[in-house]
């Protein structure tokens, strides 16, 4: 029987993977399959917007990104760049450190199982988020304090806390904590004060399976807006984390643009990557892409 063909796709490993002797066997066995897959890897930043820029020349189907969730957002903010006809579908091969969004995206981790999904899985429109008109990310912005917040959440917390361990264990460590005054405007929304974490989710979760937009769908038009407000007392504000009720401290919007102003200097990490300023606007833009997804994807509403 005739094999189903499939249009040539183009892998972009971040060069940490590219060792990965599972992964070459993967790439093998769909080269067996008649499929044309080549294979590009990263050394520095602004390679994969390149290799991008080289698969639509080449006319392939899909770009498959093969690293973490700051590999995969290089890959997606260069393909929402390129005209729409023609553009190739994102496909999502999770080798990274962090794959927050893969996991969100019920991405399978094995690179085989990952890399036929990208190929042959069904594509999708999905929306993107930008930020000051030329960054992007595809998962989470976070803001405030909580950039600082490391993910070495010892297990048995994470376990007990559930959910909100990503904020409560920056909470206890005193050191980290500081609060950032801000002004956030979007429609029909307005909000002014001390935020200890602001989180701006296209996805669900950061900070290695924290869910800190749980409501997120990348297909949806909007963007999620959690804010960790900084205006009662710790003790209180630590106990109502601790019984994972939504308290005043936490403060919930869905809006498809916002703009954050800060007096001083803050950071945004989009999809991990630091972005400093004192204005920031974002925007979703709403079906972005192409990409490849599971038909159990999480994100898709």
């Amino acid at each position: 029987m005739p094999q189903h063909s499939h249009a040539p796709a183009l892998l972009i490993i971040n060069g940490k993977g590219a060792g990965n002797e599972e992964l070459r066997q993967a790439v093998n066995r769909l080269r067996e399959e008649q499929i044309t897959l080549h294979v590009r890897v990263t050394w520095e930043h602004g390679d994969a917007a390149r290799y991008v820029a080289e698969a639509a020349r080449l006319g392939v189907g899909t770009v498959v990104a093969g690293g973490g969730d700051g590999t995969i957002n290089e890959v997606a903010a260069a393909l929402a760049q390129l005209p729409a006809q023609g553009r190739p579908a994102l496909g999502i091969l999770p080798l990274g450190t962090a794959n927050d969004f893969a996991m969100a995206c019920n991405i399978p981790l094995s690179p085989e199982q990952a890399l036929q999904l990208a190929i042959k899985g069904r594509s999708v429109p999905i929306d993107l988020a930008k930020v000051n008109g030329e960054r992007y990310f595809i998962n989470m912005a976070t803001g405030g304090f909580g950039t600082r917040i490391t993910t070495e959440t010892p297990e048995k917390l994470k376990a007990a806390l559930g959910g909100v361990s990503y904020f409560v264990h920056g909470l206890l460590r005193m050191d980290t904590l500081q609060a950032d005054r801000c002004e956030i405007r979007g429609p029909d929304f307005r909000w002014a004060g001390e935020a200890l974490v602001i989180g701006i989710g296209n996805g669900k979760q950061a900070g290695g399976g924290q869910e800190l937009c749980p409501n997120a769908l990348i297909n949806d038009g909007q963007l999620q807006l959690r804010l960790l407000i900084a205006d009662e007392l710790l003790p209180a504000l630590v106990a109502a984390l601790f019984n994972d009720e939504e308290s005043n401290s936490i403060l919930s919007a869905a809006l498809p643009w916002l703009e954050i102003d800060a007096p001083h200097e803050m950071t945004f990490n989009l999809d991990g990557e630091p972005l400093k300023g004192r204005h920031f606007r974002i925007e979703v833009v709403p079906q972005a892409i192409e990409c490849r997804l599971p038909p159990n994807c999480a994100l898709l509403g």
